[in-house]
């Protein structure tokens, strides 16, 4: 895969409120982290890592299986959660890959706000609630917050892809 698949309206309305009211909920983990992209980006947010190398890291896990069932995947790297909350003006966090090693990156958006994904060829793909979008790790690509709501969510899968 070298382009970018974008699936909007991902998951049923039913699925995707489970997953949205499970994030949104006053009871779920944020962890503070300096950092963005590394600890010397003088960025910060909010994360909540679901799975990491082999091991299941929150009891939510389960909450997420209608995504990971739309992904298929041969085995999965990491899924983390990440909360950037709203700023002044929109801050682009720096290029980066999300793995070292061949793998594909989707990044599932929670909810609607004028903040985007950028790649290194200048693709913009804006933040809409209930789209996938699926790509090699390879592209360097950034996030960034937003200014039009207090917040904008993602969350970020890392996984090996069956062969198609």
């Amino acid at each position: 895969m070298s382009d970018i698949k974008i699936i909007e309206n991902c998951l049923s309305k039913e699925n995707f409120n489970f997953i949205k009211e499970t994030i949104y909920s006053e009871y779920f983990a944020w962890y503070f982290n300096i950092g963005v992209n590394n600890k010397n980006d003088d960025n910060t947010q909010f994360t909540h890592t679901f799975y990491n190398h082999h091991k299941i890291t929150s009891n939510l896990f389960d909450n997420l299986a209608s995504i990971i069932q739309v992904l298929n995947p041969l085995s999965l790297i990491r899924i983390k959660s990440n909360l950037l909350l709203k700023t002044e003006k929109i801050r682009e966090h720096g290029l980066h890959t999300d793995q070292q090693y061949k793998s594909t990156t989707a990044i599932f958006y929670l909810n609607t706000n004028n903040g985007y994904t950028k790649f290194e060829d200048g693709k913009k793909i804006f933040s809409k609630e209930n789209k996938l979008v699926i790509f090699d790790s390879f592209l360097k690509h950034t996030g960034t917050t937003c200014t039009d709501k207090n917040e904008r969510i993602a969350i970020n899968f890392n996984y090996i892809q069956k062969n198609t």
